[in-house]
């Protein structure tokens, strides 16, 4: 959008309103990478003559609208306008409807051509380029200035009613967003700093860092001034993006809060400020039909799909709160995928709540609509601590070697010569690193040559596989062909931010190996999507020290910070160091007796719920059963591996306002945070390690590059990581100002002073137990 004065869209986003018919259709038929798209573009424009414009920007009015988008490629000597798309395969088998929205699209261009250069007719050409024959397909027409005229007044036409509404929705949404109150009779303690620190970044227009308590009433504190900044700054979209279901369900309560919506009555779902919040769900949660393939002649939800569509998207806009349920009962009642419904209505949403991967992923599509629609778009990050290991994971890809050896065996025949090649270059690595002094684990600072060059080969040959054969079902090459091409993809931007390695399991012809290209820095990958953001602002109650998190994350340069003032009492929350038991490794058995000793003691003292943190489900199995040994009489409940969300909902019920017992888990795990167990449901906790991660070769590596890249490799590697999650899971006992509560620190090392300044600066900490 541009203002209230008008409305402004993208060429591309114009047309996909309006030309786009008939079924959704996602049979697998693998389509060029995004890169490769890039490269054939840049052959074709190659192999034009010297006055030939690249790219050409083209803008134009209709009413309320600005329309604007940039053409590939225009030749003035022989008045022949391009629109280049790349692909793979038989082009005779390209749906019907993907040509008509790539004509409506050139047309577009043609008559924003013609209007400003003053030309009374052009030739469009569609330039279909196959990416694996590196051949061209012309198909053109010559056009008239007039016909491309009426031709692109009509699809204005079919917008511009769309346009008028969404106009006066944004008219409407601000005025009320300028009048809107704090929902609450007043901040809560700490939420007001939080609150302001939060709409200054905005106007500035630069990242934020907030470390922020729990029970301050984060969600609601950081929500409400980029609701108020949204109307005063021009903001297009919020995003507000959590790790886990919990965060978005307090997102969506917040949002209610705030414009006045009844989420459990959604018939009444009439809000007092006219505010569109989206909740995005992943794919196979929101699928009606997982038996099914996602195309017409298979799922009855995607035949038809765009025909159903506007007046599905029609409805849904009538509904503020388009949590999970509202958009699957407008869906279904309009018979269309609920899922591709919420990722059109992603377009036209106010606040969009969603996992992570929705903006920070390789292929993120909140931040590829943010791109090409120009959006002006603020992300809020919750839990931001968990930023670091969840976007590491998004930028690393394995290949085992066992995979593709069951694969070859099934394959067909046309692909089981470049199969053979991939597994020869890999025997050849497998054989060279059994040569050497450490042969299971290996960094290597390059990538082999001849290996990536046989994957690259056989992604490619794959890939026109299946473009030739797209009926074909075989999983396990599907599965091949998606890891495959996620290494490839990361392999093109190997460096210093990751680590090449192979784990090699085995000798001789037996042997297996995991090729993996682990992103230890997120920096590079993710500098663009806070480059797309109007501000970026990252909160959690642990993101000590700050410089960790800039660097490891590339926070934009001129990134505010903010260390939000607790609203508890150091009475509050007894913190206790057991400086006499070293709970290391070596002298785990050892501290299971005092341990128990300290955790019956307490007990003794005040009965009632607690928690206990070990670093290890064995060493938690063995604390427990020494514990129970000891004292019969005091109930015990243990976290399980592999728990499901049944069971551990069960965990968490046992810690009733009547209870009394004590809860054994792992620090890190499940119920380290999120878990909200205010007054007597918990009034204490016991943690037994540093969180320190685990000392093995891979940590290690890890280490050794933290220490070349930023000088402090033990603190990046092990000690700010392990210590969050100690502040974390010690979060878990106070959650509001009535709380009152005991934790345990059990390890000496506690005790040094470089490991209790990263403790919260609210704690009174007792050192001498």
């Amino acid at each position: 959008m541009g203002g209230i004065k008008g409305y402004t869209i993208a060429v591309r986003a114009l047309c996909e309103f309006t030309a786009k018919t008939g079924d959704l259709d996602l049979r697998f038929t693998p389509t060029p990478t995004a890169q490769e798209g890039i490269a054939g573009h840049a052959v074709v424009a190659s192999r034009r003559g010297d006055g030939y414009e690249k790219e050409v920007s083209l803008s134009g009015e209709y009413g309320p609208l600005r329309v604007r988008g940039r053409a590939d490629g225009y030749d003035p000597a022989a008045n022949q306008l391009e629109e280049v798309k790349t692909y793979r395969g038989d082009l005779a088998r390209m749906p019907a409807n993907h040509r008509a929205l790539h004509w409506a699209q050139l047309k577009v261009y043609g008559h924003l051509l013609c209007t400003a250069r003053g030309l009374p007719h052009v030739r469009l050409a569609l330039v279909y380029f196959d990416i694996g024959s590196q051949k061209e397909t012309l198909v053109t027409e010559q056009a008239q200035a007039g016909e491309l005229q009426a031709f692109y007044e009509q699809q204005c036409r079919a917008f511009i009613a769309w346009a008028e509404q969404e106009i006066a929705h944004r008219t409407a949404r601000d005025a009320a967003l300028r009048a809107m109150r704090f929902p609450h009779k007043d901040f809560r303690p700490g939420q007001r700093q939080l609150a302001e620190a939060m709409y200054k970044a905005s106007t500035r227009g630069c990242g934020l860092l907030a470390q922020a308590p729990t029970g301050i009433g984060k969600t609601v504190g950081s929500l409400f001034p980029l609701l108020k900044a949204t109307a005063e700054h021009g903001l297009d979209k919020i995003f507000f993006l959590a790790a886990k279901t919990s965060g978005r369900a307090m997102a969506l309560d917040a949002a209610a809060t705030l414009t006045g919506v009844e989420r459990t009555a959604p018939a009444k779902n009439i809000p007092i400020i006219p505010l569109r919040t989206l909740e995005l769900v992943a794919r196979d949660k929101a699928c009606e039909h997982p038996d099914k393939a996602c195309h017409g002649e298979s799922c009855p939800l995607a035949q038809g799909f765009y025909d159903r569509l506007p007046a599905a998207r029609a409805a849904a806009l009538q509904v503020s709160m388009l949590d999970r349920d509202a958009v699957r009962a407008t869906a279904l009642a309009h018979d269309v995928c609920p899922y591709y419904l919420a990722s059109e209505l992603a377009r036209w949403a106010d606040v969009i709540v969603g996992d992570y991967n929705y903006y920070f992923d390789i292929s993120a599509m909140l931040y590829s609509l943010t791109v090409q629609n120009s959006w002006k778009a603020s992300v809020l990050v919750d839990e931001a601590h968990n930023m670091v290991s969840r976007t590491r994971k998004m930028y690393s890809a394995e290949l085992e070697h066992a995979q593709l050896r069951m694969l070859r065996k099934t394959a067909p025949e046309l692909l089981k010569k470049v199969l053979d090649r991939v597994h020869r270059q890999w025997n050849a690595l497998e054989k060279e690193q059994q040569a050497c002094a450490e042969p299971a684990y290996q960094v290597y600072q390059d990538l082999p040559e001849k290996l990536t060059g046989a994957l690259q080969t056989a992604i490619t040959a794959i890939g026109e596989f299946y473009a030739e054969h797209p009926a074909h079902v075989d999983n396990d090459l599907q599965h091949f062909y998606f890891d495959a091409m996620a290494f490839m993809r990361l392999a093109e931007s190997h460096g210093d931010h990751s680590l090449f390695d192979v784990a090699l399991d085995g000798s001789g012809t037996r042997a297996n190996s995991i090729l993996c290209l682990r992103n230890i820095v997120p920096a590079p990958f993710l500098q663009s999507r806070f480059e797309a953001a109007h501000t970026t602002a990252l909160f959690s109650a642990t993101l000590s020290p700050w410089n960790y998190y800039c660097d490891m994350l590339g926070m934009p340069a001129g990134t505010a910070w903010v260390d939000v003032e607790s609203p508890f009492m150091a009475d509050q929350l007894a913190v206790h160091i057991a400086g006499r038991i070293s709970t290391r490794y070596q002298h785990r058995d050892r501290s299971l007796a005092p341990i128990g000793q300290l955790m019956g003691e307490q007990y003794a003292r005040q009965p009632g719920n607690y928690l206990a943190f070990f670093s290890s489900f064995d060493y938690m199995d063995k604390a427990a059963r020494a514990f129970a040994e000891r004292y019969p009489d005091i109930p015990v409940w243990l976290q399980e591996r592999r728990m499901d969300e049944a069971a551990r909902e069960g965990f968490i019920a046992r810690f009733t306002e009547e209870g009394c017992g004590i809860g054994f888990a792992v620090l890190g795990g499940a119920f380290g945070e999120g878990v909200d167990l205010p007054g007597a449901r918990l009034i204490g906790a016991f943690i037994a390690t540093l969180g320190l991660p685990q000392l093995n070769p891979v940590n290690e590596q890890i280490r050794r590059r933290m220490e070349t890249i930023f000088g402090a490799g033990y603190d990046y590697t092990y000690l700010y990581p392990g210590m969050q999650k100690v502040v974390q899971a010690a979060g878990r006992v106070i959650r509001t100002e009535t709380d009152k509560g005991t934790v345990y620190l059990i390890d000496d090392r506690f005790a040094r002073p470089e490991v209790r300044a990263l403790l919260p600066s609210w704690w009174h900490v007792d050192v001498s137990t």
